[in-house]
């Protein structure tokens, strides 16, 4: 088994990070992932970079924690990179009592750094009714997002000079991205 499926395997059945039991073991096998990364210049690989990516594993407490809420369970997250207007919009999906599924949802804009790192600005928050805004599919609402459509009941912008941060691209390829955030967090996601 070559290195990314083995990775694969250990992260799979841990929801996002959720259920994970052996964090050691998945933890050796992203920094084993990581030093083979084949684009070490990922930021200029903005072909590779730009698309719409499904989170399968991550350590952030932030995201972890959106499980926590009564009555709601974590559904998918993703994450849309827009490289030509250097954009990133997080969606997470919560699942619950019928009718009160909803998303909460942040975009931020991105500068780079490095060849590899990016800071982010975080720009607007949405936490909404999935059922009440028509939600169908991230790109669905990334569009309506874009569009400058408001959402009720949440919809608001983030002050840029308290909500920012950095991200690291440390492994990616057709269709799998590793990266790792300012708070000590590391993210596995894959191309949708």
């Amino acid at each position: 088994m070559n290195e990314k499926a083995q990775l694969l395997a250990l992260i799979a059945g841990t929801n996002r990070g959720l259920l994970a039991t052996d964090k050691t073991k998945i933890q050796t096998a992203i920094e084993h992932l990581e030093s083979l990364n084949p684009t070490p210049l990922p930021l200029e690989a903005t072909a590779l970079l730009d698309g719409d990516w499904r989170l399968l594993y991550t350590t952030s407490q932030g995201l972890l924690g959106l499980d926590r809420f009564p009555a709601f369970k974590l559904g998918q997250i993703y994450q849309a990179i827009r490289m030509q207007g250097a954009k990133i919009y997080n969606i997470a999906e919560l699942q619950g009592l019928p009718l009160l599924e909803s998303i909460v949802s942040v975009t931020a804009n991105f500068h780079p750094l490095s060849n590899n790192r990016v800071k982010v600005n975080f720009e607007r928050s949405i936490i909404a009714l999935q059922g009440f805004i028509n939600y169908q599919s991230p790109g669905q609402f990334i569009q309506d997002i874009e569009s400058n459509k408001k959402f009720p009941p949440l919809d608001f912008s983030i002050n840029n000079r308290e909500q920012k941060g950095w991200l690291d691209v440390t492994y990616l390829d057709e269709d799998m991205r590793i990266g790792r955030g300012n708070e000590g967090s590391v993210f596995v996601l894959t191309k949708t």
